[in-house]
């Protein structure tokens, strides 16, 4: 399959298409990226907190496609943001992964309560990528604050900010003041965790160009631009969900879909955790 790609801040391409692992058991993951590579995805989406980065590891090794090929993403742990711990934490991933580098790593979560602050996390990864161990750094579940005061003491400008998107919750303001700066932004929860599915404007859609309610969603997601790495463990579903550039939304069907927003949060505010 042939999937567009987004050309990052620093010139490096990431497929706008992936896989996501969240929540897949670390003991199927193995398999469940391997029938994403076979597939077609050549972008996978993991962090240290799911458990499952060897799986990725793993399925990329035993694909035959080159690692080259496949563009791999983690996220850094909520308890390692020490800068010396955020270092050997991503260490540990890349043994763990069996890689020599990451195409692209990420701080998970600001954690503006906690007693380290995100500006030194920040600081170890813009160490990490200067040695050349990782292509692209970013940040995830950054609210605008948390934007703007990284990028007043950062070197580098976060490649990424990877944030909850899903028509209840269209995040447009946040979307707009990262591509002001470069940043641009990925989808998680892109289908809502399935509760858009049964949306009455999501099935008319779909109903009417003969298409999956997910795949509208997803679609949805990729005209605004938006990065996306929907996951599942059924083969069919994960066919179901590449089958996406045979068609496109109409204007009037992009802003049916827009109009669902009610900032409808289902993933916990970056504010809360500490």
């Amino acid at each position: 399959m042939s999937v567009p790609s987004v050309v990052l801040n620093n010139g490096i391409k990431i497929p706008q298409l992936g896989f996501g692992v969240f929540q897949v058991d670390p003991d199927a993951t193995k398999d469940a990226v391997l029938t994403a590579l076979d597939v077609g995805y050549r972008h996978i989406d993991t962090a240290q907190l799911y458990g499952n980065e060897r799986g990725v590891g793993d399925a990329v090794r035993e694909s035959g496609v080159a690692r080259e090929d496949v563009f791999v993403t983690s996220k850094l742990n909520n308890d390692v943001h020490a800068p010396a711990d955020a270092i050997k934490a991503f260490d540990t991933s890349l043994e763990v992964l069996g890689f020599d580098y990451l195409d692209l790593f990420l701080i998970h979560w600001p954690m503006p309560k906690s007693a380290v602050d995100f500006v030194d996390t920040w600081r170890a990864l813009e160490q990490i990528h200067a040695s050349g161990r990782v292509r692209a750094i970013g940040v995830s579940n950054f609210h605008e604050h948390h934007l703007s005061r990284l990028l007043e003491f950062a070197d580098i400008v976060p490649a990424v900010n990877q944030i909850e998107i899903h028509p209840y919750m269209s995040q447009d303001s946040l979307r707009a003041f990262g591509a002001a700066r470069g940043i641009a932004t990925q989808a998680w929860s892109p289908i809502a965790q399935g509760l858009v599915l049964d949306d009455p404007t999501i099935t008319r859609i779909a109903k009417a160009i003969d298409k999956a309610p997910a795949q509208v969603v997803l679609r949805w997601h990729l005209q605004r631009g938006d990065i996306v790495f929907p996951k599942s463990v059924t083969r069919s579903r994960v066919e179901e969900n590449a089958a996406l550039f045979d068609f496109e939304l109409s204007a009037e069907d992009m802003a049916a879909v827009s109009a669902l927003n009610t900032d409808r949060r289902l993933g916990p505010d970056p504010e809360d955790l500490n």
